[in-house]
């Protein structure tokens, strides 16, 4: 399995943190013995949020074993080169911990047009970008000339050794088609177990199609825990206005609320449903409080 535990780092801040804790969280990730921490990326979004690429290369500063991963990458909003040579070298800085997530991403059209990218073209240029990188990761010349990208590179010095594992995010039959195309696994949020099981399905066949091993199937779920449900329900809510500027009501079905035995029995359907890897966004303010809860989860839910 790629990651089977991880929990998102706070390289957003919806609940205004100060100081920021995307440090301390990455450091406390670890000594609770998850195997991944993530980060998620946005140029600019409704909540405070840190350049991805450097928050990761800051946690890969502050521990030494557990994976590091983007989910996820807007790719296609970013200069493919540099943004290759970035991902080299924070595999450089953690030697077989970066996983690279990426995915379309449309939410929020000004970032687009504030980083200079085409937002109506995004899926067919992330397909063009996951197609050269491979080739721009192990350092070697790249001249491609596509319906959407055009790159032309001299062998890059940043080069990695060993390609790190591509995981594909998103729950549209596009994105799964992608991950099946392309990666090593796909990541589904906002899923409820039947819809996650249905896309399971739909990445076994879309993997068959193009003769390539099925990704392994990986879930990206908000969790708020404690006993104290209502309060849980109360910060999630926060969370999702601050960072999406969405109702709870949207998207309470998929979150997961309540005490640890609760939310393990959530994600218990989720492993029935084909989730082989969980990686948890917390949703209440006192982060380091919730990774303590999640690891309490982990070990509820067992292997």
């Amino acid at each position: 399995m790629l990651a089977p535990w991880g929990v998102m780092l706070p390289n957003f801040n919806p609940f205004g943190l100060d100081p920021w804790p995307l440090l301390e969280v990455a450091r406390a990730v670890e000594d609770a013995d998850f195997d991944a921490g993530w980060v998620g990326d946005h140029l600019t979004f409704h909540p405070p949020i840190m350049d991805a690429t450097v928050a990761l290369g800051a946690a890969a500063a502050v521990t030494s074993r557990m994976k590091l991963g983007f989910a996820v990458l807007l790719a296609a909003m970013r200069q493919p080169v540099w943004l290759a040579k970035s991902l080299a070298t924070i595999e450089q800085l953690a030697p077989g911990r970066l996983i690279v997530g990426v995915g379309a991403g449309g939410e929020h059209e000004p970032e687009w047009s504030a980083a200079g990218a085409d937002l109506a073209g995004r899926g067919g240029r992330l397909d063009e970008f996951l197609s050269i990188l491979p080739a721009l990761l192990a350092g070697e010349r790249v001249d491609h000339i596509g319906a959407r990208l055009n790159v032309h590179t001299p062998p890059l010095a940043a080069a990695v050794l060993v390609l790190p594992p591509l995981v594909v995010g998103g729950r549209s039959d596009a994105a799964v088609r992608r991950a099946a195309r392309f990666a090593d696994g796909w990541l589904g949020v906002w899923l409820s177990p039947t819809g996650f099981k249905r896309s399971c399905e739909q990445l076994a066949a879309f993997a068959q199609e193009f003769g390539r091993p099925s990704p392994e199937p990986m879930l990206l779920a908000f969790a708020a825990i404690g006993d104290d449900t209502a309060n849980c329900r109360d910060h999630a809510a926060r969370l999702y206005r601050a960072q999406y500027n969405l109702g709870y009501e949207a998207v309470e079905r998929w979150t997961l609320t309540g005490s640890v035995e609760s939310v393990a029995d959530q994600l218990g359907a989720y492993r029935e449903a084909g989730a082989r890897s969980i990686a948890l966004i917390p949703a209440r303010p006192k982060l380091l409080e919730q990774v303590e809860r999640m690891a309490d989860v982990r070990r509820a839910v067992g292997a």
